[in-house]
């Protein structure tokens, strides 16, 4: 079995911007939770269009992304890399 058949995705190593984990310390919440929702592919709060996106992307071994809001409002999104070596949680504005 091949890691695109899989129902979880591969994260790899798991980093975070500096401006991701000051709005998880402020939110006084977990990366873990986000995290366990994008590796069981939850692709949280994307478009229709990019949560077809995402299933392809896998299938064609291409970058994912999850889209989250905070409970400070403040919104979060975790990238897993094409090679699923590295999953970045990182804020919209620093893409």
């Amino acid at each position: 079995m091949n890691s695109t058949d899989e129902k979880t995705l591969s994260l790899g190593t798991v980093v975070a911007t500096p401006g991701a984990l000051a709005a998880l310390e402020e939110a006084r919440e977990s990366s873990l939770g986000f995290l366990m929702r994008h590796a069981s592919r939850d692709w949280g709060e994307v478009p229709p269009e990019d949560w077809e996106e995402n299933e392809f992307s896998i299938k064609q071994e291409l970058r994912v992304l999850s889209a989250y809001t905070l409970r400070s409002g403040q919104k979060i999104w975790i990238i897993t890399e094409a090679d699923r070596s590295v999953t970045t949680i990182l804020l919209p504005d620093e893409y």
